[in-house]
């Protein structure tokens, strides 16, 4: 966990970067990931001539020994180095040998090309705009023990937190706690493949790599799952190298050794390669606007012929799992009762084809400051010869913060999100509990295919049975199947409220008389 002191001076950094010139907070969150990748390839490097030390063997050169073409020494571009020097002498290290050395690494070919973050390096870019700023940051990224990898984590999740611009690439983050529901409906094991194509800073894959840390303390220490963990466990697709390089970062961090963070526009032609290779998704799919038809991935349209990302991507989701995978994924509303031809045949798939499992409800304000729009969580699971008996829904009112654009805390902070989820129950109080409905939403999908089958339509989770979806359209808006207790009020005979409205002018009339007999 961050100490307050560190989280103020990520907060000075921030707004230092922000008087000298930089304004967008993805870009200041690459900057940093650059120098945090620097400092952890000097801690690599020292880790290697350590160990050629103690073999008396020649050290792995990640960072290249010798001089550059310039006759400039390689060693001045080590972290231990350059944070010695003063700010115009690092800043002249930086902008003409560090990033060049950076930028060329995929292609060098080294032991260093190898990293998981290094092979989206070939655009990197220094913005820092003054030396000043640049020792600044190297300065308080030195004070950070990246040994411990739950801080690091943390200040990477502090730092992407605080990325509050809408419409960047399209691109907003979603809610930590609403990834960890997700997550946590899913339970992923050690043996699982987990996916996310629209991948972004990678949440989805970080709060799974956490959960399965939390829920299998010796998973690392069997040696298949251990490589199975950094090597071969998470995929990330996008499209923006930004992204990339933050999500890559955002794994390593966090324990990841090779995560498969790889540039792909999922749903264009020629990214079919990896049909049916995952067990688990887990994703928050870009939902705005329409693609190029003609550059869509002819499969895709076969499963669904439309333009609509929200229906592609589903249609992408049911191609890249496996037999037996499962999905939990966030759809705008629109998904669950559209009514084109489109929208209806999708569900029909789910519902007849698949297995679909859940439709959560969220809150309309759970996207805020950044969008408005209503969205859901899908459950399914893709069996290829159906298996829907009744789906489970639930309504989720709250989810822990206002919904407003400010989106304050309305409990203490040991009451958020999943933290008093204990032993499968949910420990928060009914009115704790009306302010943070994740903890009943993790205890009643356990009970999905027992007592919650025979709660009423009433009730804020039910389950339906696939008929009733069937005979609806397959419409699987919750309001659809919700039924509305309206409370039975007895009104006065309008008699009785009229002689009380005339005795009531009597009085105001006679009250007026007297008034008018004082003032003569």
């Amino acid at each position: 966990m961050l100490t307050g002191d560190l989280r103020n001076k990520v907060d000075q950094v921030w707004n230092a970067f922000w008087s000298g010139g930089i304004a967008n907070p993805i870009e200041v969150i690459e900057q940093i990931t650059y120098l945090l990748f620097l400092r952890a390839l000097d801690s690599d490097q020292a880790r290697e001539d350590n160990k050629a030390l103690r073999l008396k063997t020649q050290p792995v050169h990640l960072i290249p020994a010798g001089v550059d073409a310039q006759g400039r020494p390689h060693d001045a571009m080590r972290w231990s180095r350059f944070k010695n020097m003063a700010p115009a002498e690092m800043f002249e290290v930086l902008s003409n040998q560090v990033f060049p050395f950076l930028r060329g690494l995929q292609a060098s070919g080294g032991p260093a090309a190898e990293s998981a973050f290094a092979r989206h390096m070939q655009g990197a870019r220094f913005t820092i705009p003054t030396p000043g700023l640049l020792a600044k940051v190297v300065d308080l990224l030195d004070t950070i023990p990246l040994d411990d990898r739950d801080t690091k984590g943390d200040l990477y999740e502090y730092m992407l937190g605080k990325i509050a611009a809408a419409g960047q690439n399209g691109q907003f983050r979603t809610p930590r706690h609403i990834i960890d529901l997700m997550v946590a409906l899913t339970a992923p094991t050690p043996q699982d493949t987990i996916c996310d194509p629209a991948s972004g800073t990678c949440g989805f894959l970080v709060a799974a790599g956490e959960y399965l840390r939390r829920t299998y303390p010796d998973m690392l220490r069997v040696p298949a799952q251990n490589r199975h963990f950094h090597h071969g466990m998470f995929h990330g697709y996008d499209f923006d190298n930004t992204m990339l390089r933050i999500g890559s970062m955002n794994m390593v961090l966090h324990g990841v050794e090779h995560p498969a963070i790889e540039y792909r526009d999922s749903l264009a032609e020629g990214a079919a390669g990896d049909a049916e290779a995952y067990s688990l998704i887990l994703a928050n799919p870009p939902f705005a606007g329409s693609l190029d038809y003609e550059n869509t991935a002819k499969d895709l349209q076969q499963t669904v012929k439309t333009k609509k990302t929200e229906l592609l991507f589903l249609a992408l989701f049911l191609r890249l799992l496996k037999t037996g995978g499962r999905a939990a994924v966030i759809v705008p509303d629109g998904v669950l009762f559209g009514s084109s031809k489109a929208h209806k045949e999708l569900r029909r798939k789910l519902v007849e084809e698949q297995k679909l499992d859940a439709v959560i409800s969220l809150p309309g304000g759970v996207f805020k400051p950044y969008a408005g729009v209503s969205t859901a969580i899908l459950l399914f699971t893709k069996t290829m010869s159906g298996g829907t008996d009744h789906v489970w829904f639930y309504d989720m009112q709250a989810d822990g913060w206002s919904l407003d654009d400010k989106r304050q805390p309305l409990l203490d902070a040991s009451l958020l999100g999943l933290q008093r989820f204990v032993d499968g129950r949910n420990q928060l109080s009914e009115t704790e509990r009306a302010k943070n409905n994740l903890p009943d939403v993790l205890e009643r999908w356990g009970q999905r295919s027992g007592t919650e089958r025979t709660r009423p339509r009433t009730a804020q989770s039910f389950c339906v049975p696939k008929a009733d979806i069937e005979a609806n359209g397959y419409d699987l808006s919750i309001n659809r199947y919700k039924e509305v207790v309206h409370e039975q009020v007895q009104h006065r005979a309008p008699g009785d409220i009229l002689a009380e409205l005339r005795a009531l002018e009597d009085e105001i009339a006679r009250g007026m008389g007297v008034l008018e007999g004082m003032l003569k």
